[in-house]
């Protein structure tokens, strides 16, 4: 890749790690008078708003967390660099990821966020062809449906990107590019669900509809 490439590159990390910054679940916490910091599991998430504050509130956090990530990958691919739809996408993903270490590592909340799992969702509906956003959603919603674990469907969704570079961008010349990228965000999903993982494997994991004590 040339010297401007690059540079794009870490513009997209850093414009995206800035905007990640903005914490839809603190800012809807304070909304509702508590600081969720402090709340259910101290997450900076959908899914603990959702369990703390109610349907609502995890409704506005999910909201909030996509529009930050989705609005602006629109923009790369359908204004900025339309004249190379590819690279345009390996531009949108490097957002993306610098918009998941925001969230997941905001530096003005002491590097405590959320899980970056509605954030990786909007790389996923920003960049993803339609069949494998409407496969994996219904996959999702299966595996909550029936497990109540949003954290297991959490982390199936983890791969979505890694899967859409493999079914659609082989032939493509950032193929490797895309797929190094694709396999950071599973990496970084699995990561912050580690203790999840722990309690998925012995059975003490929080169910959807369940309080936190």
């Amino acid at each position: 890749m040339d010297s401007t490439t690059v540079t794009t590159i870490l513009g997209c990390i850093v414009v995206g790690y800035l905007l990640g910054n903005i914490s839809t679940a603190y800012f809807v916490g304070k909304l509702y008078g508590i600081d969720i910091r402090k709340e259910g599991s101290g997450n900076l998430g959908s899914t603990n708003a959702l369990r703390t504050l109610g349907k609502k509130a995890g409704a506005m956090t999910f909201a909030g967390d996509i529009a930050k990530c989705l609005i602006p990958i629109c923009i790369i691919r359908l204004v900025l660099f339309t004249e190379n739809p590819e690279l345009a996408i390996v531009f949108a993903m490097w957002y993306g990821l610098g918009c998941v270490l925001g969230h997941n590592y905001p530096f003005w909340l002491h590097f405590k966020g959320g899980k970056g799992i509605a954030v990786t969702s909007a790389v996923v509906l920003g960049i993803a062809h339609w069949p494998l956003i409407l496969g994996g959603l219904s996959l999702f919603i299966l595996i909550v449906a029936v497990t109540r674990y949003v954290s297991l469907g959490s982390l199936v969704v983890a791969f979505y990107l890694v899967i859409n570079t493999l079914a659609w961008h082989m032939d493509s010349p950032y193929f490797v590019h895309m797929l190094c990228v694709s396999f950071v965000f599973a990496f970084f999903a699995f990561f912050q669900h580690r203790a999840n993982i722990a309690r998925l494997l012995n059975g003490t994991e929080h169910k959807i509809g369940e309080k936190k004590a």
